[in-house]
């Protein structure tokens, strides 16, 4: 179920602050967050986050495209190592 727009988008308190004050020192570092659930805004684009993925944290740099989408959609928790050998079809 989606947020309600009357809330307008979610995006935790210090994640404003750090990338207000990046954006100022026109600095081009990593910001390290832990909030993969902020949403992504228009004032974040052009930064560089590392978000945590519960084992290191992933650069991702913010886009155009990305607005509007949560900052833990594009650091995957998970390793697919792909599926498993088919038995049979080594066979023969």
């Amino acid at each position: 179920m989606a947020r309600s727009i009357w809330k307008g988008p979610f995006v935790d308190g210090y994640l404003l602050k750090k990338a207000e004050t990046a954006r100022s020192a026109a600095r081009s570092e990593v910001i390290k967050i832990w909030s993969r659930r902020s949403t992504i805004l228009p004032q974040f684009v052009g930064l560089t986050f590392g978000v945590y993925n519960g084992h290191k944290h992933i650069p991702v740099t913010v886009t155009e495209d990305m607005i509007g989408h949560k900052f833990g959609e594009f650091s995957p928790t998970r390793t697919f190592y792909g599926h498993a050998a088919d038995k049979k079809a080594k066979r023969g």
